[in-house]
């Protein structure tokens, strides 16, 4: 892919060389009322082309920044309810072992009345 990327970027480099080469007239920008601005109409559209580079770059950094920032508020609810559902586990866990622990209870009970009702009998 880099080598896509170098390809592509070497292409526009000798495109912009060429174009400057062949458009070397000054040509006229106005940019306010009385404030006007002669230079090549190449540097010009170099210029004009480099302030686009320069501001789509700035848009992508301040996308991949809100992306972030909504990412790592989703990962912090994830982790919160990720604690939640082990808490909810080891009291269920904890649950499960009391009601195994009180069977086993009621029956030693049952088995001691009815040893003891044997030893009546007898």
């Amino acid at each position: 892919m880099r080598q896509v990327n170098f390809f592509v970027i070497f292409v526009i480099c000798l495109a912009l060389v060429l174009f400057g080469i062949e458009n070397t007239e000054p040509a006229v920008i106005h940019l306010v009322k009385g404030v006007d601005l002669q230079a090549p109409l190449s540097i010009e559209l170099i210029l004009a082309m480099g302030l686009g580079a320069v501001l789509a770059w700035v848009f992508s950094v301040w996308t991949r920044l809100q992306r972030l920032l909504e990412t790592g508020q989703e990962v912090r609810v994830r982790d919160e309810r990720i604690q939640a559902l082990e808490e909810d586990v080891e009291r269920y866990k904890a649950e499960i072992e009391q009601q195994r622990l009180l069977p086993a209870a009621k029956s030693v009970a049952s088995e001691t009345q009815t040893t003891d009702a044997e030893l009546v009998t007898q």
